[in-house]
C-alpha cells in the first residue's frame, strides 16, 4: 500500500460519540486505485501462512480522539479451513461464518487484501448480462433501478451515489462484486430462479420480478456465489496482531 493512500468515500452516514462512520474508503495498491464500501464481498489473507478467506465490509469509521481509521468486517472460511474440517453434510458452494466480527484498521485491511484469488475454485458463477443489455441499462433507466435494490436489500438502503460516482471515475467496474456470500434461503432460491430461466435470454434475470424472487444479476459476469449457513469459533485469531477489539464501535 502507498504511503498516505487512504481516504474516505462519499459522505458521512453517523456520528456517535468519539465516532464518525462512513460508507466507503478508496486506497491504492501495486499502484492501482480500489474502492471498497459497506456490504462488499472481498478476498483476504489475515497472515502470510493462513489460507485465503472472504471479508464482508460491514462498518467504517474514524475514532476522532485518535485518528484511527477503523473497519469491522465478518469474515468467512471454506469448510476444510476450519477446526472440524468438511464433512459430507458441507455443500459444494458452502463457507462457513467466524462468530465474531473483526476489527481492523484500515491499513492492516488493506494488507490483508489479496489482488489474485484465481486459485479459488469453489464457487458458482453468477449468471452475466449480455453486452447489449448492459447498453441498454444505462439509457432506460434499470442499471440505476438495480443499483437501488441492491441498496435497500445489501447496505440497508444507504445512498451509495457518490460512492458509484468516485467508482466510475477510476474506471472501476460499477458493481464492484467479484464474490458475493448469500443466506442459504437466498442461494437457494437463486438456484431456483436460473432453473426457470435456463432457456431464457440472460436480460431476464434484471426484471424486478426475478429480483424479488431472489435472482443474482453480476454486471461483470465474473461474480463468485457462495452461502452460509453456519458459524465457527476462530481461536487462532485472537493471536492476530492486526486485530484491535478496543476501538470496537
Amino acid at each position: 500500500m502507498e504511503p498516505n493512500s487512504l481516504k474516505w468515500v462519499g459522505s458521512s452516514c453517523g456520528l456517535h460519540g468519539p465516532y464518525i462512520f462512513y460508507k466507503a474508503f478508496k486506497f491504492h495498491r501495486d499502484g492501482k486505485a480500489r474502492i471498497l464500501s459497506l456490504g462488499d464481498f472481498f478476498f483476504v489473507r489475515c497472515k502470510p501462512e493462513e489460507p485465503i478467506c472472504i471479508a464482508e465490509l460491514q462498518l467504517l469509521w474514524e475514532e476522532r480522539t485518535s485518528k484511527q481509521l477503523l473497519s469491522s468486517s465478518k469474515l468467512y472460511f471454506l469448510p476444510e479451513d476450519s477446526p472440524q474440517g468438511r464433512t459430507i453434510s458441507h455443500g459444494e458452494h458452502e463457507v462457513i461464518a467466524v462468530s465474531e466480527k473483526v476489527i481492523v484498521r484500515l491499513e492492516d485491511l488493506v494488507k490483508w487484501t489479496v489482488p489474485d484469488f484465481s486459485g479459488w475454485a469453489h464457487c458458482l458463477k453468477a449468471e452475466p448480462l449480455k453486452p447489449s443489455v448492459l447498453r441498454e441499462l444505462g439509457t432506460n433507466g434499470r442499471r440505476e433501478a438495480l443499483h437501488r435494490y441492491r441498496e435497500s436489500t445489501l447496505t440497508s438502503g444507504l445512498n451509495f451515489k457518490d460512492v458509484q460516482r468516485e467508482r466510475a471515475q477510476l474506471g472501476q467496474e460499477e458493481d464492484g462484486r467479484k464474490v458475493l456470500v448469500l443466506s442459504y434461503p437466498q442461494y437457494c432460491r437463486y438456484r431456483s430462479v436460473l432453473a426457470r430461466l435456463r432457456e431464457q435470454p440472460s436480460s431476464l434475470l434484471i426484471d424486478h420480478t426475478v429480483l424479488a424472487l431472489g435472482g443474482i444479476a453480476a454486471l461483470g459476469g465474473s461474480t463468485r456465489i457462495l452461502y452460509c449457513r453456519d458459524t465457527f469459533e476462530h481461536p487462532a485469531l485472537l493471536q492476530n496482531d492486526s486485530i484491535c477489539d478496543e476501538f470496537g464501535e
